[in-house]
């Protein structure tokens, strides 16, 4: 049984896959999001299909791991893995529909990018995706699909553990690489969370094309933020 600590207590992932199939599903699959929080950049979740039985003890929620421990597990899952997919949802669809909405979409995206269709999900949390969400899909709108959340699954379920590893790695490579059309904002280094840099960031420079205005500090930031210098009269 692999474990995951937290808290300074191992704890054993429970065997939610096994007790999948032996309820008879043919194909479980683990999702997990990275990204509802940050004030920039987009959402991001993964789906990851694990071989039956599979382990390592390396594996916990990304929240418990160094960068360098993600970027290291992150290949070994893709390699591992039967199947994986990621899913993204951009800032303006994001300010259209709302946060949670954007995330539950972005599962629904990474769910279409596997290579077999899962017929029981293992959701982080406490949000089924929306049925009208799964009507829309070419790939879903016909199967059966069973959606049992589990809050704190990152830490509980490993291939919810795992999703969140590939999630987390890919948004932050996102992020690194939006850094470089926008330096000023620092968002290598916070990849668009909520600190006290990319606060100031916000007051001197106001929003950048990459920041969600349905968040209130950027709100906030655009209706307050003056030009550093204004224009000569004649």
């Amino acid at each position: 049984m692999s474990l995951v600590v937290v808290a300074g207590k191992p704890v054993p992932f429970r065997a939610f896959e096994e007790e999948g199939y032996t309820r008879g599903f043919k194909c479980v699959a683990g999702v997990d999001e990275v990204g509802r929080g940050p004030l920039a950049g987009p959402v991001v979740a993964a789906a990851v299909i694990l071989p039956r039985g599979f382990s390592h003890p390396e594996i916990k929620d990304s929240k418990l791991l160094t960068a360098k421990q993600r970027e290291k597990l992150a290949p070994l899952i893709r390699d591992n893995a039967e199947s994986w997919g990621l899913g993204l949802v951009e800032v303006e669809e994001i300010d259209r529909i709302n946060i949670l909405k954007a995330s539950l979409l972005a599962m629904v995206k990474a769910l279409e990018c596997l290579k077999t269709r899962p017929d029981c999900l293992l959701i982080d949390g406490n949000q089924r995706i929306p049925r009208d969400f799964l009507l829309e899909s070419i790939f879903f709108a016909r199967r059966s699909l069973y959606q049992k959340t589990i809050v704190k699954g990152d830490q509980l379920c490993i291939s919810i553990a795992a999703a969140s590893i590939v999630a987390k790695v890919a948004r932050d490579a996102m992020m690194v690489e939006l850094d470089k059309s926008y330096p000023e904002y620092g968002f290598a280094a916070h990849k668009g969370y909520t600190c006290a840099t990319h606060l100031e960031a916000l007051r001197r420079y106001g929003p950048s094309p990459i920041h969600r205005h349905s968040f209130k500090p950027v709100r906030d930031a655009a209706m307050t933020q003056v030009p550093t210098s204004a224009p000569m009269q004649p």
